[in-house]
């Protein structure tokens, strides 16, 4: 059944997904932040990817229906079971993201924070300046 191997494929794809998200999770939290753009264009070629695969599911879906093809229920709990991986991968690749985000806001407010202190220490600097000269 097409069905159950574009989902498979979906899965395929979410794995990898899953993937590439930890091994930037590894590199974010050693402070690592170079490969950044890259990671996010790798993401979203798989997402591409993944809309590609779920269009081609409602593609398939709306041809079985209309063919009222007989599913099986070997097929139904192969089914069933691509849809249980699918959810397990998309709640642990929103953790992921939340982790993500979590570690990029922390470098975020780091960067502010210095830069505050850089402006503060230019500051005296400038004052002391004008008052010796």
């Amino acid at each position: 059944m097409k069905t159950i191997q574009l989902l498979n494929e979906k899965n395929h794809f979410l794995e990898k997904f899953y993937s590439l998200n930890e091994k930037q999770l590894v590199q974010l939290s050693a402070s690592q932040f170079e490969n950044v753009e890259y990671f996010y264009n790798q993401r979203e070629d798989i997402l591409k990817i993944i809309k590609y695969i779920d269009a081609e599911l409602l593609r398939t879906h709306d041809d079985e229906v209309a063919m009222n093809t007989a599913i099986s229920s070997q097929d139904q709990a192969a089914v069933k079971e691509c849809l249980r991986v699918k959810d397990i991968f998309v709640y642990r690749i929103v953790e992921q993201d939340v982790q993500i985000i979590s570690l990029i806001e922390k470098l975020k407010n780091n960067i502010i924070t210095e830069l505050k202190s850089v402006r503060g220490a230019r500051r005296a600097m400038t004052g002391y300046k004008s008052t010796t000269m």
